[in-house]
C-alpha cells in the first residue's frame, strides 16, 4: 500500500491544531470503554464521509535495543489480516468504498486510518478491533516483508543524499535518546528482525488500553460510541504499561557538525538543529513562543528570512525555519538555507545567523508579532477541510499528555505571546555552542566555495 514518506509524516506531525479558529471549535465528545480505549468523536457534517483513526501510543522510540525498525516492520505486518479477516480483506474493503486507507509510524506513535461513507464504519471498526490481537503471522510473510522494508529504506534512505545527511544528524543531536535512531531503523538490524520480535512488540504495545480511536465525520457521538463498544469494546484489556520514561538528554555543552559530501549534490546546504523543549515538556508560553518565533522568521513572503535574504540581499535559493514541539518528548527548532549561485554557503549561513543574532539582541516589533499570530492562527482554519487532518491534530496532542481543552485553548495562548516571551525563547535555546550543523555539500567541494 502506499504510505507517506518519513519526511511527509514529519510534516503532518508537526501541524498547527486545526480546530484554532475564531469560531468556536467543533463539539467533540470523549469516551474512555471499560477496557481502557479512549474513544474521541469530532462531528463533520460537511460531506457524507467519515474519517476513522485507531492510534497506538508506541513508536520506533520505543523499539527495544538493537531492533530498530521493529515498530515500523510491525506497521507493515499489520496488514497481513487476521483468521478472520484474511490480508487484503481491509484494502479492498476500502477500495470497492471509494475510500482511502493509510498508515504511519513515528517515534511516538503508530497510526492506521481509513475515510470510507459512514455506513462503512461499523465494519471499519470490526477489522481494526480484530487486528488489534489477533493478527497473524506465517513464517513465510516475514522475509517477504523485510525485504520490502529494507527497499524502502534504500529509496528513501540510501539513495537520496539530504536524507542520509538528517539520519546522521540526528544520531549526533541527540547523544543519549531514542531518538537518535530512525523510524525505519538501521538497515544492519532490520536484516536481523524475525517474527518473535515483531510479536513480543505486538504482544506488549497493541492492546485497547494503549489506544485511541478518533472518528471524524458525519456521525452522531453516541451512535459511534455504541459501534465502538460493540467492537472495540469486546477485546479484552492488555497489560498495564508502565510510563513512558525513555533514555534522557545530558546537557548541550559542545557545538558539532555533520558533512556529507555526494556527487548527486548539485545545490549546496546547511541546516541547523538545537534539542528544544516540545509542548508537553515546556515551560507555560515556551512552547507558543517557539512556534511564534518560526514564523517569524519563515512563515510566508513578509517573514524576515525571506525578505532579508531572498528579497533585499538575493543571496538565499531558500531559507527558513521550523519548530517541531509535537514529540513527546524532546522538540527540535531547525534552520535551512541554500544559497543562490555566485553566493558562498558560508555567506548565507552568516547572514542567517545574524538574523537571529538580531532578534536575541533588538526583539521584533509589534507589528510584526501582531502580523504573525493573526497568521498562524486565520491559517490554520484551511486545514479543517482536510478532514483526516482534523481528526489527527487531537491525535497528536491527546496522544502526548493534552486535552480536547488544550486544542481550544491554543489561539488564547498563541494571543498571548508577547515580543519578549519570543526574545527571551531565542536568547534562550538558540545558542551557536550549542548547535548541530549539517552540511551536504557537491563532491569534493568545501562549504566556503
Amino acid at each position: 500500500m502506499n504510505r507517506p514518506t518519513i519526511a511527509l509524516v514529519a510534516a503532518l506531525v508537526t501541524a498547527l491544531p486545526v480546530a484554532a479558529q475564531e469560531s468556536p471549535p467543533p463539539a467533540v465528545s470523549h469516551f474512555t470503554l471499560e477496557n481502557g480505549l479512549e474513544l474521541v468523536v469530532i462531528p463533520d457534517r460537511r460531506a457524507p464521509v467519515v474519517t476513522h483513526m485507531v492510534w497506538y501510543r508506541t513508536g520506533a522510540a520505543d523499539d527495544p535495543a538493537g531492533q530498530s525498525g521493529v515498530a515500523h516492520f510491525l506497521e507493515h505486518l499489520m496488514f497481513k489480516g487476521t483468521a478472520k479477516y484474511p490480508a487484503g480483506t481491509l484494502e479492498s474493503a476500502v477500495n470497492e468504498l471509494g475510500g482511502q486507507l493509510n498508515a504511519f509510524t513515528t517515534p511516538d506513535i503508530t497510526v492506521y486510518f481509513e475515510t470510507v461513507p459512514p455506513d462503512a464504519l461499523s465494519d471499519m471498526m470490526a477489522i481494526e478491533a480484530d487486528r488489534m490481537r489477533n493478527l497473524v503471522l506465517p513464517e513465510e510473510v516475514i522475509d517477504a516483508e523485510r525485504s520490502v522494508v529494507l527497499d524502502e529504506r534504500r529509496q528513501r534512505v540510501e539513495s537520496q543524499p539530504g536524507s542520509i545527511l538528517a539520519e546522521q544528524v540526528s544520531a549526533t543531536l541527540f547523544q543519549n535518546h531514542p531518538y537518535r535512531i530512525p523510524v525505519i531503523g538501521w538497515a544492519h538490524e532490520i536484516e536481523t528482525l524475525g517474527r518473535d520480535d515483531a510479536l513480543s512488540f505486538y504482544g506488549q504495545h497493541y492492546a485497547p488500553n494503549n489506544a485511541l480511536v478518533i472518528v471524524a465525520g458525519d456521525v452522531d457521538a453516541e451512535a459511534v460510541k455504541q459501534m465502538a463498544e460493540q467492537s472495540y469494546g469486546k477485546v479484552e484489556r492488555g497489560p498495564d504499561l508502565p510510563p513512558r520514561q525513555r533514555l534522557q538528554e545530558p546537557p548541550a555543552q559542545t557545538s558539532r557538525t555533520v558533512t556529507l559530501h555526494d556527487a548527486r549534490v548539485s545545490l549546496p546546504s546547511f541546516t541547523r538543529h538545537w534539542v528544544v523543549p516540545s509542548y508537553r515538556q515546556a515551560e507555560a508560553g515556551e512552547g507558543e513562543a517557539l512556534d511564534v518565533l518560526s514564523a517569524i522568521l519563515s512563515d510566508g513572503p513578509q517573514s524576515r528570512l525571506y525578505q532579508a535574504l531572498v528579497v533585499k540581499a538575493g543571496i538565499a535559493a531558500q531559507a527558513r525555519a521550523s519548530y517541531d514541539g509535537s514529540a513527546f518528548d524532546y522538540g527540535r527548532f531547525v534552520l535551512y538555507g541554500a544559497p543562490r549561485p555566485g553566493t558562498t554557503l558560508e555567506a548565507l549561513e552568516d547572514a542567517i545567523n545574524a538574523e537571529i543574532d538580531g532578534i536575541i539582541a533588538n526583539g521584533i516589533s509589534e507589528a510584526e508579532l501582531d502580523r504573525v499570530k493573526t497568521h498562524l492562527i486565520r491559517s490554520t482554519i484551511f486545514a479543517q477541510d482536510d478532514q483526516v487532518n482534523l481528526a489527527q491534530t487531537y491525535g497528536i496532542w491527546l496522544t502526548t499528555d493534552r486535552s480536547i481543552a488544550d486544542v481550544a485553548a491554543w489561539p488564547d495562548r498563541i494571543r498571548a505571546v508577547t515580543a519578549d516571551d519570543v526574545k527571551a525563547v531565542a536568547a534562550k535555546y538558540l545558542r551557536p555552542a550549542t548547535a548541530v550543523t549539517g552540511y551536504l555539500l557537491p563532491l569534493a567541494e568545501e562549504k566556503t566555495q
